[in-house]
C-alpha cells in the first residue's frame, strides 16, 4: 500500500468537468490528501457548467448515460416526452450536486483560472502557469503529479475569413461570436434580432449560423423557439439517433458487435444502416432533406442520441420551416457591404448576427511548449514503430471512407488513451475525459480507478518497458485510423484527442484486468455477452476491491 508521503503529494487536475469530479472523487477515497481542480469556468461542470447551459439545450446522451455510481440522477423533466435526453440544466445540476456531495471542504477548487503554460522541472515537479479570470493576477502552481481532465477538444477553432477580426476588416456591423458563447450571449442575440412575428418583413432579422453540427442544431433550435428568423448553412450534418418509442437497453447499454465473419459483418452494417433510416423516419425527415447529408454512422464516431420526437426539436422546426437551411454549401466570407456574406452556391446572406459553430480545437497546444510535449509524449509524431497488424479478418470493415494522404504520415503514443506512452515508467502524469463512449460515465468511472491506481504505484498489468508501451500505443492508433477513418480528418492538428474509442464497455473491461480485476461483470457467454446490459452497480465498490487486491498480491 502506498504511504502517507505519496498520498500527501500534491496532485492537480486540469477541468472541472465529469472526468475532472470523479477522478478528484476516487483520489480522495483512496486517501490522497492535496487535490486540486483548476478549471476556467465560474462553476464545475465543464461543458455543463452553468454560465455555459440554456433554457432548452439538450445534450447527446439519454438519462443513465452520464450518472456516476456515487450519486442517483433524477429522471429528466418529461422525460416520456423527451426519450430520457437530458437537458444541460438536468446535468449542470447533477455535476453541481455531485461536486457538493463529494467534494466540498475535500478538494481545493481554482475556478475562473486560465491555465497558461504546464511544465516539468529537473526535479520531476510539474508547474503550472495560471492567470486569474477577473484580477489577472498570475502565478505558479506545483503539483507531484498532473491529471489533464480538459476534454481535449475546448478551444474555439474559428476559420480565419469568418473571423470576428476579419468580418470587423470587412466593415461587417453585426455580431460575430462562436458557438461556445451563445450561453453567455443570448440576451444580446435576442435583442438586437427583432422576433419575425407581428408583420415584421424585415428579411436582415435573422442570425447565420455556420456549421452542421450539434452545437449549430442547438443554437438554431433555441433562436427558433425564441420567434427569431435563422438561417444555417452547412456542407454535412451529425448523425443521430431517433426514435419514436425508447431504444432498449441492450443496444444503448451493451458491449460492440462483433466484426470477424461475413455473417456478423452483414448483420453489424444492417443494423447500423436500419438505425439511420429509422432515426430519420421517426424524425419524418423527407428523403430529399439536405439533413439527410450525414457522415457515415458506422464509420464515424459523432453521434447524438435525440431520444424521442418532439414538435420543438431541430429536425421537427426545419420540417415546419422555422429554421432555413443552405446545404450543401459553405460561407465564403464577409461582403463590402457592411451587412451580408457570401455562400458557395451564390446566395447572400444578409444577418444581424453571425454564430460560428465551427467546432473545437485542442485545449492542450497552448499550455505545453513543443519541448514539453515532446518530451512527455504528448504530441503527434512520425510513427516509432511498424505497424504490421492489418485487421485484414474484419470482414465489416470491407470498403471503408478514404482516408486522406496527410494522416498516414503521423500518429499518437497515448497508451490506453490515458498516459503518453513515453512517459508510462514516471507515473505522474494521465489524461482523463479524452475519449468517446456511448456510456460516458461506466468509463469515466473505471479510468479515474485505474489512473488512481497507477498513481498509488499499484501493481497493475503494465507494459514491461517504454517501448512496448510505444508500440501498443501505436498500433491502437493505426486501429482508429482503419476504424474511424474519417475521425482523424476534423481532430484538432496540433496534438491527437481521441486515443481509443469506446463505443461500447468493452474497453473498460480491459482497465479493469489492469487493475487485476475481472471483467464482463455483466454476466453472460460467449454468445450473448455484447448484449448483456452494464450497471453501475457493478463498480461502485472498486475502490475497496482495487485495495483488497493489492493487499492479496503483495
Amino acid at each position: 500500500m502506498p504511504g502517507p508521503a505519496v498520498l500527501g503529494e500534491a496532485i492537480g487536475i486540469i477541468g472541472a468537468g465529469v472526468a475532472g469530479l470523479i477522478n478528484a472523487h476516487v483520489l480522495l477515497k483512496d486517501g490522497f490528501t492535496d487535490v486540486t481542480l483548476i478549471s476556467r469556468d465560474k462553476s464545475v461542470g465543464g461543458t455543463w457548467a452553468r454560465q455555459r447551459v440554456y433554457p432548452g439545450l439538450y445534450i447527446n446522451n439519454v438519462h443513465g448515460e452520464y450518472r456516476l455510481s456515487g450519486l442517483e440522477m433524477p429522471l429528466p423533466e418529461n422525460a416520456a416526452r423527451v426519450g430520457g435526453r437530458l437537458s444541460g440544466t438536468d446535468m449542470c445540476e447533477y455535476m453541481e450536486k455531485y461536486s457538493a456531495t463529494f467534494l466540498e471542504g475535500k478538494a481545493k477548487f481554482k475556478l475562473q483560472t486560465e491555465v497558461l503554460n504546464i511544465s516539468r522541472d529537473a526535479e520531476g515537479k510539474w508547474s503550472v502557469l495560471v492567470e486569474n479570470a477577473l484580477s489577472r493576477l498570475k502565478e505558479v502552481l506545483v503539483f507531484s503529479r498532473i491529471i489533464l481532465a480538459t476534454g481535449g477538444c475546448s478551444n474555439a477553432k474559428i476559420p480565419a475569413e469568418l473571423s470576428p477580426k476579419t468580418a470587423e476588416d470587412a466593415g461587417y456591423r453585426g455580431m460575430v461570436i462562436h458557438s461556445s458563447q451563445f450561453a453567455s450571449r443570448l440576451d444580446d442575440i435576442l435583442a438586437a434580432v427583432k422576433p419575425h412575428e407581428n408583420g415584421n418583413t424585415d428579411d436582415e432579422q435573422r442570425v447565420l449560423v455556420i456549421g452542421g453540427g450539434k452545437s449549430s442544431q442547438d443554437v438554431c433550435t433555441k433562436l427558433a423557439i425564441e420567434g427569431r428568423k435563422v438561417t444555417m448553412v452547412f456542407d454535412t450534418t451529425d448523425v443521430f439517433l431517433g426514435t419514436t418509442s425508447p431504444l432498449p437497453d441492450f443496444l444503448r447499454k451493451s458491449r460492440r458487435f462483433l466484426h470477424t465473419t461475413s455473417v456478423g459483418s452483414a448483420i453489424n452494417h444492417f443494423i447500423w444502416r436500419k438505425l439511420g433510416e429509422s432515426s430519420f423516419d421517426a424524425f419524418q425527415v423527407p428523403k430529399n432533406s439536405p439533413l439527410r447529408r450525414t457522415h457515415p454512422m458506422f464509420w464515424g464516431i459523432r453521434l447524438s442520441d435525440d431520444g424521442n420526437y418532439r414538435p420543438d426539436c431541430f429536425h421537427a422546426l426545419v420540417n415546419a420551416g422555422a429554421i432555413d437551411v443552405i446545404s450543401p454549401a459553405r460561407v465564403e466570407g464577409y461582403s463590402k457591404d457592411g451587412k451580408s456574406l457570401v455562400v458557395s452556391n451564390g446566395t447572400i446572406v444578409s444577418p444581424k448576427a453571425v454564430v460560428l459553430a465551427t467546432g473545437y480545437q485542442s485545449s492542450w497546444s497552448n499550455i505545453f511548449t513543443a519541448e514539453m510535449a515532446e518530451e512527455l509524449g504528448i504530441n503527434r509524431h512520425a510513427p516509432h514503430t511498424t505497424v504490421t497488424a492489418t485487421w485484414d479478418n474484419y470482414k465489416s470493415l470491407k470498403n471503408p471512407p478514404v482516408l486522406k494522404p496527410e494522416n498516414k504520415e503521423w500518429t499518437t503514443s497515448i497508451y490506453r488513451g490515458i498516459v503518453p506512452a513515453k512517459n508510462i515508467e514516471r507515473r505522474d502524469f494521465a489524461i482523463a475525459g479524452a475519449l468517446f463512449t456511448a456510456n460516458p460515465g461506466y468509463t469515466n468511472e473505471v479510468v479515474a480507478h485505474w489512473i488512481a491506481s497507477y498513481f498509488r504505484g499499484d501493481k497493475m498489468h503494465l507494459p514491461s518497458s517504454t517501448e512496448e508501451a510505444i508500440a501498443k500505443a501505436e498500433e491502437k492508433a493505426h486501429w482508429m485510423k482503419v476504424r474511424f477513418p474519417d475521425m482523424i480528418s476534423w481532430m484538432n492538428e496540433s496534438y491527437s484527442t481521441s486515443f481509443d474509442f469506446w463505443s461500447w464497455p468493452q474497453a473498460a473491461d480491459e482497465l479493469l484486468n489492469d487493475m487485476y480485476l475481472p471483467g464482463m461483470r455483466s454476466g453472460g457467454n460467449w454468445l450473448n455477452w455484447v448484449f448483456k446490459v452494464i450497471d453501475l452497480k457493478e463498480i461502485e465498490n472498486l475502490t475497496q476491491e482495487r485495495e483488497n487486491k493489492q493487499k492479496e498480491l503483495k
